[in-house]
């Protein structure tokens, strides 16, 4: 009787620690994934912006969380409205992120 108390007991101490273990490293997967969210910015000028198709086209720099290197390339991005006021030869910083894998823009700011 005493050994399954003892056996009973360890189970419930043990349970909550892997628990928040397990959802510990699931926000830190989630953290690492975002550029964004992550402060990994890449600086680009805007060659071409298709609001019509979700698409902007960048010379950009490297992006690291993507390990890539500096090209020029068409994204989509991650919503439309992120085009409203962009134009061919504005500076800006971005993220991008490969969702269902295609690369996406994920964030888009003037550059500084």
């Amino acid at each position: 009787m005493f050994r399954l108390t003892l056996l009973l007991l360890a189970s419930v101490l043990c349970l909550p620690v892997s628990s928040v273990s397990a959802q510990s490293h699931a926000h830190q997967s989630h953290a690492h994934g975002s550029a964004a969210a992550s402060g990994q910015m890449a600086e680009a000028e805007v060659r071409k912006v298709d609001a019509a198709s979700g698409r902007i086209t960048l010379a950009h720099g490297e992006i690291r969380n993507l390990d890539m290197p500096p090209m020029t390339m068409t994204f989509r991005v991650r919503d439309p409205a992120m085009l409203e006021g962009v134009k061919p030869g504005d500076k800006v910083r971005f993220a991008a992120d490969q969702i269902d894998g295609k690369y996406v823009v994920t964030a888009l700011e003037p550059s500084r």
